[in-house]
């Protein structure tokens, strides 16, 4: 359902449950241990999540939907399931790593949501995206109405959530959804391109960065303590040093692999 391959600093996590990528238990199992190996893989710097299917993720299964939807203890399941969905797409976006989406077809409920769990989200023009729910009478519960509103803000949230709108790769783009919108033959490359420039800039830089970003949305951290406490454990980093010090020799800035592994960070 869900495939694995790391190669240097990035993890490839591919989503292959045809026909859309329907989220199950047994799915959320695959991209939960997929997760685990990436953490347990120290130099991985980016995680680029894909599809091998029409859709990026077209939301929950149906029939696993149809099976506990009509009971008080199907529904108690479903509580239970989505509340896993939760903490899997949490521990994807806690990551040190820096995650990349290529959305290159339908990105629906469930699947949306993990997209915007991602830091990074590339998706074809011709893409279908959307948190629909409210027209079966449900809410995005895997995130949908935190992450949407947190990424792109109220207003956004409020016209796509409450509107249950489907929009195209451009107008999700326009709306800040996506950070890229580009043609849908294209996709793939853009983001493997995208993916190796950010695999060349320092992991240990990435992480600091991401954990200052994350206390931006959280008044209860000192963001800026934070930069200064980032600050200075970089600078005792031996990948750091040398980046600096070849920068300030006026040296071109030195490719990861020549570099020593001490700027590896682990995934969680």
């Amino acid at each position: 359902m869900i495939s694995l391959s790391i190669n240097g600093f990035i993890a490839t996590i591919t989503l292959c449950r045809p026909p859309v990528n329907a989220i199950n238990e047994e799915w959320l199992d695959c991209l939960n241990s997929a997760l685990d190996e990436i953490r347990d893989n120290s130099a991985v710097s980016v995680v680029w999540i894909r599809s091998s299917e029409r859709a990026f993720c077209a939301g929950a299964d149906l029939a696993l939907m149809s099976s506990r939807f009509d009971t008080k203890d199907g529904q108690d399941l479903m509580i239970s399931f989505v509340r896993r969905i939760q903490q899997v797409y949490t521990r994807l976006e806690s990551m040190s790593a820096v995650s990349v989406a290529e959305i290159n077809g339908a990105a629906m409920g469930g699947g949306l949501e993990l997209a915007l769990a991602c830091d990074l989200r590339v998706i074809a023009d011709t893409a279908r995206i959307g948190l629909p729910e409210a027209g079966l009478g449900l809410l995005p519960g895997a995130g949908g109405t935190q992450r949407m509103t947190r990424r792109c803000g109220d207003d956004v949230a409020r016209r796509l959530i409450l509107g249950g709108e489907i929009i195209d790769g451009k107008t999700a783009r326009e709306l800040r959804v996506a950070h890229w919108s580009v043609p849908e033959a294209e996709t793939e490359n853009f983001t493997k391109d995208l993916a190796a420039k950010i695999s060349r800039l320092s992991g240990q830089a990435l992480a600091e960065c991401k954990r200052c970003i994350g206390a931006a949305h959280n008044e209860s951290e000192d963001g800026f303590e934070y930069e200064l406490t980032g600050t200075r454990r970089l600078f005792a980093n031996e990948d750091t040093q040398l980046r600096v010090r070849r920068f300030l020799d006026g040296k071109e800035k030195p490719d990861r692999n020549e570099t020593s592994s001490d700027h590896a960070v682990g995934a969680e």
